[in-house]
């Protein structure tokens, strides 16, 4: 499934069902007295987040410091407060946090961790530990998020330090998708964790890279001071490589950040013999005056019982479809051509301020007797993933058998096997996955 964002003008619209209604939509892709898998959304009375994403920028070697951006998504519903860790060895100052949907600052304090302790959200905060406690611009919504932008400088001489004619940034880092922007005129000499290298809009080298696997990622940074200090990277553009196998991505696609794109979908697969499997997919909107989502169906597959949501406040919201012919001539902007023959389900809603970002979340459930059927004994999901963070959930009784793609492996509380495919790469990831019925549900 490809998902494109359009923008949208007027106000054209018909109801949407609510996200619960979506929850419910894969039973009727069932058959008779089969029960059917429901998405899955994990629920908690202490803290949790998602989404966590952090840029590093090195200072002045001469200072040991860095600055934070921190980004990260509370997700327990009801939550009113979040407490980041200061993580212990490092000096902290000039802090400041924002919400990421309006862009205004937030309330927060520094407390100690038998302080944090009293909030049921953190019973087993570290006592060791100090914490920013923040006040949140508004309540979790049920199967909502509030996202959050921290800025803070940390002093750490143990992390970064100068090693003779070389810089180190020596940490190792538990969020799972990082940046480190090393300092004007420094290149990168050796680097431990695979990683993208990309040049800032002023000149500078960072690294960037997803860390999928459990624990933290063991990274060391080794640079030198010989770059061009002021070498500002040519605009990238739409030219395609002259490689023939690789005509399907542009230079702006190769070369974007994939640890910061907030674009993440996870499948739930209905049993095989319905070719059917529901999800949900999130992304962010920030381009200001979008005020509109388009959903293009993959050729092969068709959608039904979509819903969509407001994460940061709970809103449900309204969906129009039309053709692309339709689109065209309502003079709704896209901001592409879209096939004038093409069924478009558009999603609107608010137009995006500048400095303000919206977080929405679209649920479907879609039919592909391509990409997912029954062979003989053998369940086979067969489908090209294009999101940096893809997941898939196995039917109820199914046990995975291959997995063309490396994945990470999890089981939710009813026994179901979640797969991760997380893609460092700028192409997609070709999933080939089969699975059979557990013994116990043989009779399934």
């Amino acid at each position: 499934m490809r998902l494109r964002a359009f923008a949208l003008a007027g106000s054209l619209a018909i109801a949407l069902p609510s996200l619960a209604d979506a929850l419910q939509s894969s039973a009727d892709a069932q058959a008779p007295g089969t029960p059917a898998d429901a998405m899955y959304f994990p629920a908690a009375g202490v803290q949790t987040e998602a989404d966590e994403y952090t840029r590093y920028e090195l200072l002045d070697p001469a200072t040991a410091s860095f600055k934070i951006h921190y980004e990260v998504t509370a997700t327990t519903a009801g939550a009113k407060f979040y407490y980041n860790p200061i993580r212990k060895g490092s000096a902290a100052s000039d802090e400041s946090v924002f919400d990421a949907m309006l862009g205004t600052p937030l309330h927060f304090e520094v407390v100690s961790g038998a302080e944090a302790r009293k909030d049921p959200l953190l019973p087993n905060a570290d006592l060791a530990t100090n914490y920013i406690r923040v006040t949140l611009a508004r309540p979790v919504p049920e199967l909502g998020q509030g996202r959050l932008l921290i800025i803070k400088t940390y002093k750490d001489p143990k992390s970064y330090y100068v090693d003779g004619n070389t810089i180190v940034f020596n940490r190792p880092l538990g969020i799972r998708r990082n940046k480190v922007v090393l300092p004007p005129g420094y290149e990168v000499v050796a680097l431990t964790v695979p990683s993208q290298i990309l040049t800032e809009q002023d000149g500078r080298i960072a690294i960037s890279f997803m860390h999928a696997g459990a624990g933290e990622a063991p990274l060391e940074v080794r640079a030198v001071r010989d770059a061009q200090p002021a070498a500002l990277p040519k605009p990238l553009t739409a030219q395609r490589s002259w490689e023939s196998p690789f005509q399907g991505e542009t230079e702006q696609e190769r070369l974007s950040e994939r640890a910061h794109q907030d674009r993440d979908i996870v499948y739930f697969l209905q049993q095989p013999e319905t070719h059917a499997f529901a999800l949900y997919h999130d992304y962010t909107e920030s381009r200001a005056g979008v005020n509109g989502y388009a959903n293009v169906v993959r050729t092969g597959s068709s959608a039904s019982h979509p819903s969509a949501s407001v994460l940061d406040t709970g809103e449900q919201l309204p969906v129009l479809e039309m053709s692309g012919a339709e689109m065209t001539a309502s003079k709704i902007n896209v901001g592409e051509a879209v096939d004038a023959a093409a069924h478009v389900v558009v999603i609107p809603f608010s137009p995006v301020r500048p400095g303000q970002t919206m977080r929405l979340r679209i649920a479907e459930t879609y039919t592909a007797p391509a990409s997912y059927r029954l062979d003989g004994e053998e369940l086979v999901f067969d489908r090209s993933l294009g999101r940096p963070r893809n997941a898939v959930v196995l039917p109820s009784g199914w046990y995975c058998t291959f997995s063309a793609a490396p994945a990470t492996v999890s089981q939710l509380p009813d026994g179901r096997v979640r797969l991760d495919y997380w893609d460092e790469r700028p192409e997609a990831v070709d999933v080939l996955l089969k699975a059979r019925r557990r013994v116990a549900a043989s009779n399934h």
